[in-house]
């Protein structure tokens, strides 16, 4: 559930190879293109309070992989993040974003962090949300670390049945990192799936098996040296980050802000002091006109849902 005075947000499918996307967009046309990806079982309701307090961005929140209203991946493999960057950059292209910024939570910062590793050329400004990078294994773990992946695959898992939606918005907002009531709805309106005897999740239950590689300090240090865009990193004082020197790699790239709040505090009171600091970090990075930022775009895969869909 939303307020009132919230503006909705426009709604885009696209068709990719493997999958199909879906994303929900604020912000004038003709604005600084923004990706925004959330968290680790979120979706792209977790951008609702923050995206609109964006002046001048055109900010196209993914439903990423397996989450909100997007396509689960059809492998029955674990949902590691490399398969993401990919889609992210597919995404881009339809929109015709030759150069974009990027704004990444939790998960979606790590995602983020990779593409900025990965095509440095191609990201404007890179803004991480209470992440960074994941936490990095030695390469003597790789093993047990796939066993552990082939292992949670086979189990096949899934979501336990709700009678209402009151016990999932509960579950949201009494989590381990936990929700406002209002967060808790906005993620829930977009992330359940009605069924036979009640309500599921609508993620995908893969996404809870162990990713099949994980990344080395090494590994993470190559992505990080490779960035050229300004970093504004936001830690909250109770969030992931907590006590973390992941930070540390960056370098004298990076502007960090700390906030007082939770892992969630984008979604909470603290979203307009987040967005003033970023519209300060878009507006005062790169100037970057409409003839830079845009390619020749690809709409034969982006859909606009039918009025009233």
């Amino acid at each position: 559930m939303t307020d009132s005075n919230t503006p909705v947000p426009s709604q885009l499918t696209f068709e990719l190879p493997n999958l199909t996307l879906t994303a929900q967009v604020w912000g004038p046309p003709d604005g600084l293109p923004v990706l925004a990806l959330h968290g680790w079982l979120d979706n792209s309701a977790s951008f609702y309070r923050l995206a609109p307090l964006l002046t001048g961005c055109r900010v196209v929140a993914l439903d990423m992989a397996g989450h909100g209203r997007s396509q689960h991946r059809s492998d029955l493999q674990p949902y590691n993040i490399w398969p993401d960057v990919g889609e992210v950059f597919a995404v881009a292209d339809q929109l015709g974003w030759r150069r974009f910024a990027l704004l990444g939570h939790s998960r979606g910062a790590i995602i983020s962090m990779l593409c900025a590793g990965t095509f440095p050329e191609r990201i404007t400004h890179l803004a991480l949300l209470d992440g960074i990078f994941p936490q990095p294994v030695a390469a003597e773990e790789a093993p047990e670390q796939l066993a552990r992946s082939i292992r949670d695959c086979r189990r096949r898992r899934r979501w336990p049945l709700y009678e209402t939606r009151e016990e999932m918005i509960r579950t949201r907002m009494e989590g381990v990192w936990t929700l406002s009531r209002a967060s808790a709805e906005a993620l829930i309106a977009r992330g359940t799936d009605a069924v036979d005897g009640g309500y599921r999740w609508s993620a995908d239950p893969l996404l809870r098996a162990a990713s099949a590689v994980r990344l080395s300090q090494e590994h993470l240090q190559a992505f990080a040296g490779r960035v050229q865009a300004p970093l504004s990193l936001f830690r909250a004082t109770r969030g992931a980050l907590s006590g973390s020197d992941a930070s540390a790699m960056i370098g004298e790239n990076c502007q960090t802000h700390d906030i007082a709040g939770g892992h969630h505090c984008h979604m909470e009171e603290q979203a307009g002091d987040i967005a003033a600091e970023l519209n300060r970090f878009f507006a005062s990075s790169v100037n970057m006109d409409n003839n830079e930022a845009s390619v020749s775009a690809d709409h034969s895969n982006v859909q606009t849902p039918a009025e009233g869909e």
